[in-house]
């Protein structure tokens, strides 16, 4: 009679992917109502109030450029405070900023109510979460980030809701109630980002030792930890900043105004444009997951590059193709470019500096990234009124988009004697 061999222990599920299925929860609930839901709104806003599409696209920049110019404090209140504090301020903040775009009657009104709501809308959104998620991610970090942009993807598919609730019962009450569930998500998911790999004793990834020698490390990744200041002296921060806002003239100016130009240069009705713009996403998870697969086992700038090129092919079809054919070949290219170069803005940055000071080197990079997304909108919709349609603006931005991709060439990894970085 044989000894029993005595039973392995049982991994537990790393809490990691926790982080990432909270975090994507709230991206996913942000995307469909503020971020992707812009667009519809903006439909109905106009009208409703006969409203321009340049002051809508002035609104539109208006709260990127508030984010941008509130990132770097975010950044450092994330790092003093927490994620769970910042998350949470950011839930009460943005239900008083949805009451308010629900009581707006005038152009001054909205403004107001959406400068409230874009600090919400900074303190639950983009900058915290990937903040949360980067941390317990190294070897698998561009697949994380392909899942939490997953769910960004999947609110985008789910705004034409947005539409459906307009016409049904009105789009203040519909405001007040998608603003009510975002809140309630991001003060939920608030205490489960806010955890570390080290408040559990974890390792990096969930990967014991003799785990990590058959996932190497991408380009770049080192145990160094760059300060804000150190990384910002490199020429991979600038080029990837640069890089990543090039990319963003084609998504902000789409997000903003791609209901608007499909309902006004091509006739679609209101409902038809939002379900063609839902179909973005769709397109966009499929990228997300490939992107999160690449991301990992190839260069990233690679990556980056080729979406760069795909992202300005898909604008430009879109300008000047009048065959309907030519609406899907934009949702097509566009949505898997975005999906496949998403997980990889942030995943570079934190491989190139670590994760340390990522909040506080992310929100100093907005700065410039938001740059692509107040001129993406505001040279669209201001071209499109002075000349009658949209096709000189997207062109205009398809071509910068596409030459983005010199940045991506240039976005080399920091020397390892750059600055004097610190061992973590």
């Amino acid at each position: 009679m044989t000894d029993a061999v005595p039973a392995q222990p049982k991994r537990r599920a790393y809490t990691g992917w926790r982080v990432v299925g909270a975090n994507s929860v709230v991206w996913s609930l942000q995307s469909m109502i503020w971020v992707q839901g812009y667009g519809n709104m903006a439909v109905e806003l106009r009208d409703q109030f006969g409203w321009s599409k340049s002051f809508l696209s002035f609104v539109y920049a208006g709260t990127r450029a508030e984010t941008a110019v509130f990132g770097p404090i975010q950044g450092r209140a994330i790092g003093i405070q927490g994620i769970k504090k910042v998350m949470r301020a950011g839930a009460v903040i943005g239900m008083i900023g949805f009451l308010a775009i629900a009581w707006a009657d005038t152009q001054a009104e909205f403004v107001v109510a959406m400068l409230i709501l874009a600090l919400a809308m900074s303190l639950i959104g983009f900058l915290t979460i990937t903040s949360a998620t980067v941390r317990w991610f190294e070897r698998r970090r561009a697949q994380a980030m392909s899942i939490l942009t997953m769910g960004f993807a999947f609110g985008g598919l789910c705004a034409p809701i947005l539409v459906w609730g307009f016409a049904r019962i009105g789009w203040r009450p519909t405001i007040i109630i998608a603003g009510s569930i975002l809140s309630c998500a991001a003060w939920w998911a608030a205490a489960i980002a806010n955890r570390t790999p080290e408040d559990y004793g974890e390792p990096m990834d969930g990967l014991l030792e003799v785990d990590t020698a058959a996932e190497p490390k991408a380009e770049g990744v080192t145990d160094r930890h760059y300060t804000a200041g150190e990384a910002m002296r490199t020429r991979g921060f600038w080029m990837i900043s640069l890089g990543h806002g090039a990319a963003l003239l084609v998504v902000s100016s789409s997000m903003a105004h791609l209901a608007l130009y499909l309902t006004e240069d091509r006739d679609y009705s209101a409902g038809r444009a939002a379900l063609i713009a839902g179909l973005v996403p769709l397109f966009q998870i499929v990228g997300t997951a490939l992107g999160g697969y690449l991301g990992d086992r190839m260069n990233k700038r690679l990556i980056a590059g080729i979406a760069m090129l795909m992202h300005g092919a898909a604008l430009i079809i879109l300008a000047w193709v009048e065959h309907v054919a030519a609406v899907g070949v934009f949702v097509v290219l566009h949505g898997i470019a975005w999906g496949v170069r998403g997980p990889q803005m942030q995943a570079i940055r934190a491989d190139y500096f670590g994760s340390t000071a990522f909040a506080s080197i992310m929100g100093w990079s907005q700065i410039i990234v938001t740059m692509g997304s107040i001129a993406g909108p505001v040279l669209a919709g201001v071209l499109a009124d002075s000349t009658g349609n949209y096709q000189l603006g997207f062109t205009i931005l398809g071509v910068t988009a596409a030459f983005g991709v010199v940045f991506w060439v240039l976005a080399a990894p920091p020397s390892p004697d750059d600055n004097r970085a610190t061992i973590a």
